[in-house]
């Protein structure tokens, strides 16, 4: 506990909890307002941490929409309580975290999703094709405090520690002004929570290399590679019964299955032959919020469409770039510039500004006049030879839009 509360940790870790952002707690106390209060709370707060009277705060019960549809529920413990939880990840990561699985890949430092995707392709391609894709049900709700408790306790002697570390376990979620007990889980949200869940994950990590398995785990997302369908049917009855009787977790028997690499799907990558290709619905939502920025009725200026779509684009490339599948790109760029003429086309509203505007672009006189009187709908005019003369390639250059081509060969290394 001494480390926890000691002061180079503390600032590291209010660093990072001020990086993170987020919303108050059940105080009510902001992230900008957090300083002020810590400076006159904190001696009494680092007394009651070291002599182990600190009693943390319930979390704020917060919902988040999920990308399979439905919502999936937060606990936002309260700045004073993150920060707290934070400085212990902090002392505790050295401890446990040289000892987890070479497979394990989520919320741990030098790991990334990406490495977990390649390991997973470099299975496939060395015949490991069948996949047990586990669902656990509500992982970090079923969490069971004991269980987990004790795998902590292995390495760590400080009671104190591990009585507060139990104490935000149990520390309950207000919903709607009625507090209500945990007795089970630990809520997402905080930032001990992620450890704690591997700490407990790394059970089933070390059963599954001693039974020389592969697989590749992200947090809570597992996949076991086999070389035969029959071999990967024993193994998910294997491990559903391991997790429901050792660790006390609930596998969604409805969404976890035995398929083929090339029908399952693992943090939004799936395999298709030796390559790695996004998946379908992850590239639906990326043309979706495309559209949504670009939609003709969203009130935003020229200005600010770019800056979001370069801001969205950057990092969905960033991310989903890894993927080696080229075919949709090749067009992809054309259709975004489209959907923004379409947007400039409606904004003008008025021939005489549509006309004055594609002359300011260069475009001859006559072809700005039949271009800027014609009737035809915005999107048929987005690609006449007049819309496309003005608000050309070149323009779209000099106002800074993105190129989704280029970015998608940066991830892949093709151009620098």
């Amino acid at each position: 506990m001494s480390y926890v509360v000691g002061k180079a940790n503390m600032s590291a870790a209010w660093k990072q909890v001020k990086a993170n952002g987020g919303s108050c707690g059940v105080d009510g106390i902001t992230i900008d307002a957090f300083p002020e209060y810590i400076r006159k709370k904190w001696p009494k707060m680092k007394k009651g941490l070291i002599e182990g009277n600190y009693i943390p705060l319930p979390v704020r019960r917060a919902e988040i929409p999920k990308k399979s549809g439905g919502k999936r529920p937060l606990g936002i413990p309260a700045v004073k309580d993150r920060l707290i939880q934070q400085a212990i990840s902090q002392v505790l990561t050295p401890i446990f975290d040289p000892g987890f699985s070479e497979s394990s890949f989520g919320f741990r430092p030098g790991r990334s999703a990406h490495q977990a995707v390649y390991q997973m392709q470099h299975y496939v391609n060395n015949g490991y094709q069948w996949v047990v894709d586990l669902d656990l049900e509500k992982f970090f709700d079923n969490i069971n405090h004991d269980i987990l408790m004790s795998l902590v306790a292995k390495k760590v002697r400080d009671k104190t520690l591990l009585k507060l570390i139990g104490r935000y376990l149990r520390a309950g979620v207000k919903i709607r002004g009625t507090i209500q007990p945990s007795r089970c889980g630990a809520p997402q949200g905080g930032p001990l929570s992620p450890l704690l869940g591997n700490i407990l994950l790394d059970k089933l990590d070390k059963e599954l290399e001693r039974r020389n398995l592969l697989f590749c785990r992200y947090a809570d997302d597992i996949r076991i590679f086999t070389r035969n369908r029959w071999d990967a049917e024993r193994v998910m009855r294997w491990v559903t019964a391991y997790l429901e009787k050792k660790l006390k977790l609930k596998v969604n028997v409805s969404k976890s299955k035995v398929v083929h690499a090339n029908n399952s799907s693992f943090l939004g990558f799936t395999m298709k032959g030796s390559k790695i290709r996004w998946t379908e619905d992850s590239f639906s939502r990326f043309i979706y919020t495309i559209k949504k920025l670009t939609g003709r009725s969203n009130g935003l200026s020229l200005e600010g469409r770019v800056y979001k779509l370069n801001t969205y684009i950057r990092g969905w490339m960033n991310y989903y770039g890894i993927s080696q599948y080229y075919r949709p790109v090749q067009d992809i760029d054309g259709w975004l510039r489209r959907r923004l003429r379409m947007c400039m086309w409606k904004q003008w509203r008025y021939v005489r500004t549509k006309v004055r505007n594609l002359r300011k672009l260069g475009v001859p006189k006559k072809m700005a006049i039949d271009t800027g009187r014609s009737s035809k709908s915005f999107w048929h005019l987005s690609r006449t030879y007049g819309t496309n003369f003005g608000m050309s390639i070149a323009w779209f250059n000099e106002i800074g839009l993105v190129n989704i081509k280029n970015q998608w060969c940066k991830t892949q290394g093709y151009i620098d």
